[in-house]
């Protein structure tokens, strides 16, 4: 029997890939396994914070919503709307709602954590009637009723943990900004869904008060004429976004519910406009 030493091929153990591709390759299926794990863990954080008890909103926010002008007339007007509109919406009475007069130019209002609802008077300017008013705090108040607040800030929580499985420092930056009091304020961005259900919630309520929409329609044709102007702050259309879709569902409950175009529409109570001039948080 004869031995030989057969002589190996070079490089047969290495791949004939460049080594720079290989690494694209496996950072892409990384990343998007992690993609798809924070897809699922956003859904999931979703759903689940919306059984998360409103006491625990209460506590997070407790003394960071607190004034000393509580008496001022702008604040009971918008307050006394506000439990109107909590009566026509119905919600449970263990939520609680809190309309704050914001004294800034800013043309905004949202809601956040603990039934809290910021108004400001660059927005307030703009309305022409109690109606277009009433449209703005049945949306938000709708935020609330639905649990938007808090289910957006569980998906911001599993957001942050996820993001740290690629960078600790990135997921918890993330992780604080959503549980700091910047991330209660001013991070809660609301999905389109949640949009869509407070805008239909909202447009019942109105329906249910004054027996038409036209406060939604007056409403929007502010924005429409703010933007025209370019005068407008952009923070109300960032986290209230004013698309085509929007204004369609709009027009067509409108159209589907209102049983006259003669519409009686409710004006301000005298002396709002010394109110906005005169008062702020």
């Amino acid at each position: 029997m004869e031995y030989s030493n057969p002589q190996i091929p070079e490089g047969i153990n290495t791949s004939q890939e460049h080594p720079l591709k290989e690494f694209v390759i496996l950072t892409g299926g990384i990343l998007a396994i992690v993609f798809a794990v924070l897809l699922v863990l956003s859904v999931i954080a979703d759903k689940l914070a919306h059984y998360i008890p409103f006491s625990v909103e209460l506590s997070v926010t407790k003394g960071r919503f607190d004034d000393d002008k509580s008496d001022v007339p702008m604040k009971q007007y918008l307050n006394k709307l506000a439990q109107r509109i909590v009566i026509a919406q119905q919600l449970p009475d263990k939520i609680s709602i809190k309309v704050h007069y914001v004294d800034s130019d800013t043309v905004n209002a949202f809601a956040t954590l603990g039934g809290n609802i910021l108004m400001f008077r660059g927005l307030l300017e703009q309305l022409e009637n109690e109606n277009a008013l009433a449209m703005v705090l049945a949306h938000e108040v709708a935020h609330i009723k639905h649990r938007h607040p808090i289910r957006s800030l569980g998906r911001g929580v599993a957001i942050g943990l996820a993001l740290s499985v690629v960078s600790s420092s990135l997921g918890n930056s993330v992780t604080e900004a959503v549980l700091g009091t910047a991330g209660q304020v001013t991070v809660l961005k609301f999905s389109r869904d949640h949009e869509r259900e407070a805008d239909e919630t909202a447009l019942h309520t109105l329906k249910n008060m004054y027996g038409h929409v036209d406060g939604a329609t007056d409403l929007f044709d502010v924005f429409r004429k703010l933007e025209k102007k370019r005068i407008a702050s952009p923070e109300f259309f960032n986290s209230h976004p004013l698309t085509d879709k929007r204004l369609q569902r709009i027009q067509k409950f409108k159209s589907e519910t209102d049983l006259s175009n003669k519409v009686s529409k409710t004006p301000f109570p005298a002396g709002y406009s010394s109110w906005l001039e005169s008062d702020g948080d």
